[in-house]
């Protein structure tokens, strides 16, 4: 709780996106695995999410953006057009021409 009894105390990172809030970031530093973020990797370059610090460019949604990617793409990326498959459906010959004397 805040000092005023309102709220929870966002935690800001002080390791490597220095002044961001970060969920990872616990009384005790960086819980996450290293207790470091990972830069971005070559597929995120010009996404949004994308933002430049001291030490370098990281993700502000992912600790470690090369697992995202290991699969196919990330599901965070706004660079890439998601492809959306229409399945076209077979009409029974039947049915459409009963359709079509209506």
């Amino acid at each position: 709780m805040t000092p005023d009894g309102k709220g929870v105390i966002p935690m800001v990172c002080v390791s490597v996106k220095e002044g961001t809030e970060c969920i990872f970031m616990t009384k005790k530093g960086c819980s996450f695995n290293g207790g470091v973020c990972h830069q971005i990797v070559e597929e995120c370059r010009g996404c949004n999410r994308a933002s430049e610090f001291d030490s370098g460019w990281y993700c502000t949604a992912c600790p470690d953006p090369s697992v995202k990617w290991k699969n196919g793409h990330c599901n965070f990326a706004t660079h890439i057009a998601k492809e959306v498959q229409v399945e076209k459906t077979k009409i029974n010959p039947l049915k459409a021409s009963k359709r079509k004397g209506r």
